[in-house]
């Protein structure tokens, strides 16, 4: 979602990558996570895997591991990179390697992949840095795959949402999540953009995955926290927020269906790189 936390001198153009603070907050509650963010369309693991030239994939940014499992579970080696130790730790005891530091500075140790994902995290990497590095890691005809979830909320949740984030005194606009398909074009533009950059790769590709998924008020409440920077609010005002936009889940009958997109941008390494 797109937050701006009170106080932030950085201009809405600001690159997500260079709000370390932000981007390194999800383990706060890492339980909660872990517990209500939603794994990724079968269809879209079984398209990469079907893209990679071998099974050994790293996941960038791997969080508590929830797209690691699903390549685990498919029959592929997985190694995460994590920047948060509380992240990588909870990743670690449900049976993923991590290495705990951000893609940009990681070291590869000359190790070299097959492909490389990034489950709803390639926003908080430099675009090109991050491209580069993958061509470095990357075997000749290896896959670099950043994938996001997009979802299209009912428009009188995110109306709730906006108000009880006004009135807590919290910057936002949630516009954009009105027409949240046209407005992430941007962000995957800037994706193929910072893979262009870097070269080394095939012209990006958009691949689409649409699903659904019924959310009950109390499953919604549960996973709203670990959106943007609601996880920084202070407890009272978040309660106050919660409180709001669980009203307005009551009044459209206790629960309403989210309409999904994962899009994944992707591009072959190419053999001169």
């Amino acid at each position: 979602m797109p937050f701006r936390s009170p106080g932030r001198r950085a201009g809405p153009a600001s690159p997500p990558h260079q709000h370390r603070p932000v981007a390194e907050s999800f383990g706060a509650d890492v339980g909660r996570y872990h517990r209500t963010r939603p794994a990724y369309p079968e269809a879209l693991v079984e398209a990469v895997i079907a893209a990679s030239p071998g099974p050994v994939v790293l996941d960038v940014g791997c969080g508590t591991g929830i797209a690691a499992r699903q390549f685990l579970a498919a029959g592929c080696t997985v190694l995460g990179v994590e920047p948060d130790p509380r992240m990588a730790a909870f990743a670690r005891r449900t049976g993923i390697e991590v290495e705990e530091a951000t893609f940009e500075a990681w070291d590869s140790v000359g190790r070299r992949f097959d492909a490389v994902i990034a489950g709803t995290a390639w926003h908080w990497v430099d675009p090109v840095a991050g491209a580069a590095k993958a061509a470095h890691v990357l075997r000749p005809g290896g896959l670099l795959a950043p994938f996001n979830h997009v979802f299209q909320a009912p428009p009188e949740v995110i109306d709730a949402l906006d108000q009880a984030c006004r009135q807590a005194g919290f910057p936002v606009n949630l516009q954009p999540l009105k027409q949240a398909l046209d407005t992430f074009q941007a962000t995957f533009g800037k994706v193929a953009y910072g893979i262009r950059a870097a070269g080394g790769f095939s012209e990006p590709e958009q691949w689409r995955f649409p699903w659904e998924r019924t959310y009950t008020r109390d499953e919604w409440l549960d996973q709203l926290p670990t959106h943007g920077h609601l996880n920084l609010l202070p407890p009272d005002k978040l309660a106050t927020v919660l409180q709001q936009v669980g009203a307005a889940i009551d009044a459209i009958g206790g629960s309403f269906t989210m309409a999904y997109s994962t899009i994944a941008v992707t591009a072959a390494r190419t053999a001169s790189a």
